[in-house]
Parts: structure tokens; C-alpha cells; sequence
């Protein structure tokens, strides 16, 4: 079974998102990583890294899967998240889209907004990831975490540049700014990362501005 991987980024795929790394033995492995790991690795062709890697394969899901992790604990909460019924690897993959003591801490204290804004993760899914995990993830919950005072003080100035660029493309400003709240809603740790901010944008909303008025 795999666990670690540590080589060369050869390929990048962003939505989904997805890195091939190829090990100093010639092999390349295609490994997804969870919305809030690519954010964090932001891998490029070429450039080394490393992975801890939760590997699954089962009768309904024959061919292998690989999923990638900046450090071994947030691979454990991975673990302990898809034994919620109903969430398998794949969809568990996909809804990580937060960093994993946000998660944790919104689970230990029931926090239905923040698990309701995972992708694919509705009121009756947050139900049961609380009902199963609360009480199990408290390690993973105290790990470092930024605060919402603290994420307010940088979110102002990376949302107006992201607006701002968004405007400069032809978008409507109370559409840009709908577009940026939006998104910030979606995943709410954004730092002073506006590029980071515009992809996500990007991914959810329309390709063209719509004709100003």
C-alpha cells in the first residue's frame, strides 16, 4: 500500500484538481488533492514535492484511488471523515474544500453554516458528519486556526482587488462583488492570496461578463 510519495511534479490538472508525481524510480502516480491542499501546494510542473497519500480500493471502486496531504494529520481526519455514511473517498476529495481544523472545529461545536458550504455536503450530510465525528476530531480541532477577526482584517483588501480585476474584465461591480462574496462564503481562509480568490471565481461563476447596462 502506498503512504508517501516524494518526487517531481510532471503534470497539474486544476479542476479537478490533480498532480502525476513521478518518484526517482521512473514511475508516475496520479494523485488528487483535496481543494485546500492544492491551494496550499500550489504545484507546478517541475518542482519537487511531497505527499502523504491515502490509498483505497474496493469492489465498487476497482481502480485505485490516491489522495495527497501536506502532513500526516490532516490524511488521519481524511480517514476518520469518510467513515460518515455516504461520503466515500472520491466525494470526500471534493468537499474538502477548507482547511482541516476548520473543519474539525465546526464539527466539535456543530457549526451546520460552515459544514453546509463543502461542496456536495448538505443539511441532512452535515447532520451526519456531526452525528459521527463530533467528539472524535477534538485533536484535530485544536491545531492551529486562524480566527474570524483575524481573517477579517485580510479579507477586505483581497476582495477589493479581486473586484477590482473583475470589473477591468467587463463584469458589472455589483456583479463582481457578488461573484467575490460568493466565493469567500465558499471558502472562507483565504489569505492575502487574491489570485487564489480570482480561480475560484473563476470556477463557479460565469466565463463572460454579462453586458453592462
Amino acid at each position: 500500500m502506498i503512504s508517501y510519495l516524494r518526487g517531481e511534479v510532471l503534470q497539474v490538472n486544476d479542476n479537478p484538481p490533480r498532480v502525476v508525481v513521478l518518484t526517482a524510480s521512473g514511475v508516475g502516480y496520479s494523485v488528487v488533492l483535496p481543494t485546500f491542499v492544492h491551494e496550499s501546494l500550489q504545484p507546478e510542473v517541475g518542482n519537487p514535492i511531497e505527499l502523504h497519500i491515502f490509498y483505497s480500493v474496493s469492489e465498487r471502486q476497482p481502480l485505485p484511488i490516491l489522495v495527497g496531504f501536506k502532513d500526516e494529520g490532516d490524511r488521519e481526519f481524511f480517514e476518520q471523515f469518510i467513515q460518515v455514511e455516504g461520503i466515500g473517498p472520491a466525494r470526500a476529495a471534493t468537499a474538502l474544500t477548507m482547511p482541516v481544523p476548520t473543519l474539525a472545529y465546526a464539527i466539535e461545536t456543530e457549526d451546520m453554516v460552515t459544514l453546509t458550504l463543502m461542496p456536495g455536503i448538505g443539511q441532512r450530510g452535515a447532520q451526519k458528519i456531526i452525528a459521527t465525528l463530533r467528539g472524535k476530531v477534538s485533536a484535530a480541532a485544536s491545531r492551529p486556526i486562524e480566527t474570524a477577526a483575524q481573517r477579517a482584517s485580510r479579507v477586505p483588501s483581497t476582495r477589493s482587488d479581486v473586484v477590482a480585476v473583475l470589473v477591468s474584465l467587463g463584469y458589472r461591480n455589483t456583479d463582481a462583488i457578488a461573484m467575490v462574496d460568493a466565493a469567500i462564503r465558499r471558502d472562507p481562509t483565504y489569505d492575502d492570496d487574491p489570485q487564489a480568490l480570482l480561480r475560484d471565481v473563476f470556477r463557479n461563476s460565469p466565463a463572460t461578463p454579462a453586458a453592462s447596462t
